[in-house]
């Protein structure tokens, strides 16, 4: 039977450890102590030119060892 490593992730910069071979969104929000809420979305960092990735809460991402995400306000209210 193979043994599944874990891996480091890291979201709004702080590092989680899982398991898992693929997360949810909302599996993800769950990770940290304070988990992430609704008030927030997540964002899986993207290298290179291109935009960051909106993750949803039913879309699934395969894991992998230094992958970043971070939490941002949903509705942003510039000059309030």
């Amino acid at each position: 039977m193979k043994q599944e490593k874990e891996v480091v992730i890291h979201i709004d910069n702080k590092p989680y450890k899982t398991s898992s071979p693929a997360l949810t969104g909302a599996a993800i929000r769950l990770l940290p102590e304070s988990a992430i809420g609704s008030d927030r979305d997540l964002f899986l960092v993207v290298p290179g030119p291109q935009d960051d990735k909106k993750m949803g809460n039913d879309e699934s991402v395969a894991i992998e060892n230094g992958m970043h995400f971070y939490s941002a306000p949903t509705n942003i209210n510039p000059g309030k």
